[in-house]
């Protein structure tokens, strides 16, 4: 088989996970998401939001960063 340049793509089959939140943290991200709308004149459900505002703060953890280069320990999902 020929070695190509491109490697082969991950994963990307999205995970859907159900998740509860307490009704302060539910009015938070219902705020986040008007402001958003305001900000970017589009709006966007909080579903929608959520995982781009988690992938935001994982990137930001600089010891999770720092766990995840150095190969970390493996979470299970």
């Amino acid at each position: 088989m020929a070695e190509l340049k491109l490697s082969r793509l991950p994963d990307r089959t999205p995970v859907k996970m159900t998740i509860v939140v307490s009704p302060d943290l539910a009015a938070d991200l219902a705020l986040y998401a008007a402001l958003y709308q305001r900000s970017y004149g589009r709006e966007e459900p909080v579903a929608e939001l959520v995982p781009a505002i988690i992938r935001s703060f994982l990137d930001a953890d600089r010891a999770f960063v720092r766990a995840r280069r150095e190969g970390g320990e493996q979470a299970s999902p």
